[in-house]
């Protein structure tokens, strides 16, 4: 076997392999023999089917199998023997022999991964999210715990913030209704901005029974890309109001949170350190965030057209996946791979720049971290024991959690090395809480 490797634009590279024909031979009559041994087939005893009969039903099965394994033999010595971090599958083209007919010759043409260099991070800027959790950070929840065990009775008075109001609405665009713009008997909260902006807005004041057609805009950036950015005329029927009456803070609602003593300090107490918990974690990925834009700024290089192909394909895949989970049917929706063609060349880039540094700095996740991350996220469960063998017990899931600590280390190796400031960020941002 020979090869010979050509650099092509970018990042391809062509090698030329050829197999020898007569080793290619030998291998399918080694193998042709072999199956024959123990081959059945109606008529003959196992291991006595004729030859001819052995290959006339098998001998082009075999045939590709030796060939795919000896061009990938080929393939694997050529990039080891040159160094080559191919990226992707290669794709493979037979070549015509012309006068060599002792050779079966090939095209494989791929793609190898970028030469990543991060330059020196002592420039780049970082944010490091922060958020106290006080008293007034308890309260706030605390009172978020009411709302969502809210009871409502109708009123007859005009729908007020914080009033549930069931509607019948139709919207449309020019006159035309669209896919996914109705509802029928939907009980809308108002003020927890659930619905487009200014939908909530608009049924304020209005009373069960009362009819009204008002516009609204879709955001710019609205999933459904066929909305997005226009503007549409809702009629709405408001068929109900309820006004919410919420639960006193009092020992039976300690109780109804899981504090079976009723105390009311213990509540605080345990609301405030599940808080301290979440905003952590959510403190933690804004920062890991602006390390990863961070991180972008520095590093430019060539996509492998394979990887980022790959990515758009999974996310789009995910998507899919996902409206199939929320009840609707991912065929209805048209989605190419393209739309996320922006997304996957970050995560790819991001991955690789992340790769790099793990290389270059011996950042991998260790044991001891992988556990001690397990046992933070077990203590949040009433059954801690159950949540870490329900992690250690599967492979993928650990390997997930070994990917996040990872990323963990990245962000802490890059916060000693850039320029971090603190970024003070409210709670109510941080929780996504609205109204």
């Amino acid at each position: 076997m020979s090869q010979t490797i050509e650099t092509l634009a970018g990042l391809e590279r062509r090698i030329q392999l050829t197999v020898p024909a007569a080793d290619l031979e030998n291998e399918v009559k080694q193998r042709l023999v072999k199956l024959a041994r123990t081959l059945r087939m109606p008529g003959f005893r196992p291991g006595k089917v004729p030859m001819k009969m052995v290959v006339a039903s098998y001998g082009a099965q075999v045939q590709a199998e030796v060939l795919n394994d000896k061009v990938g033999a080929a393939f694997d010595a050529a990039v080891t023997a040159n160094q080559l971090r191919v990226a992707g599958t290669p794709r493979l083209e037979a070549k015509s022999q012309g006068e060599d007919a002792g050779n079966l010759a090939f095209d494989a043409t791929f793609e190898v991964f970028p030469e990543i260099k991060v330059t020196d991070l002592s420039a780049v800027e970082v944010e490091q999210a922060v958020c106290h959790v006080g008293d007034a950070e308890v309260d706030k929840t605390i009172e978020i715990m009411r709302r969502q065990r809210a009871t409502f009775a109708q009123v007859e008075r005009a729908a007020a913030a914080g009033d549930r109001a069931t509607v019948d609405f139709v919207g449309s665009i020019d006159g035309t209704p669209f896919q996914g713009g109705s509802g029928t008997d939907l009980p809308i909260t108002l003020g927890q901005g659930r619905m487009l902006p200014g939908f909530e807005e608009a049924l304020i004041g209005m009373k069960a029974g009362e009819k009204k057609t008002f516009p609204l805009s879709f955001p710019a950036d609205y999933r459904a890309t066929e909305l997005a950015g226009k503007t549409t005329s809702f009629d709405v029927t408001v068929k109900k109001v309820e006004q919410a009456n919420l639960p006193e803070v009092d020992a039976d609602f300690a109780r109804a949170l899981g504090v079976k003593t009723g105390d009311l300090e213990k509540m605080r107490a345990e609301i405030k350190a599940n808080l301290e918990r979440e905003v952590a974690a959510r403190l933690k990925a804004r920062t890991k965030d602006s390390v990863m834009q961070g991180l972008l700024s520095i590093a430019q290089f060539e996509l492998p057209k394979a990887l980022v192909q790959r990515e758009q394909e999974r996310l789009a895949e995910a998507a899919r996946a996902d409206l199939t989970a929320r009840g609707m049917n991912a065929n209805d929706v048209p989605m190419s791979s393209e739309i996320f063609a922006p997304q996957a060349e970050r995560r790819v880039r991001l991955g690789l720049i992340v790769g790099e540094l793990v290389r270059l700095h011996g950042l991998q996740a260790r044991q001891d971290q992988v556990r001690k991350n397990i046992d933070q996220i077990a203590q949040s469960y009433e059954k801690p024991a159950e949540v870490i063998q329900w992690y250690l017990g599967n492979r993928e899931r650990l390997n997930e959690l070994e990917n996040a600590v990872t990323e963990d280390n990245v962000t802490n190796w890059a916060l000693r090395h850039a320029k971090t400031t603190d970024k003070p960020v409210a709670f109510d941002e941080l929780m996504g809480h609205r109204g």
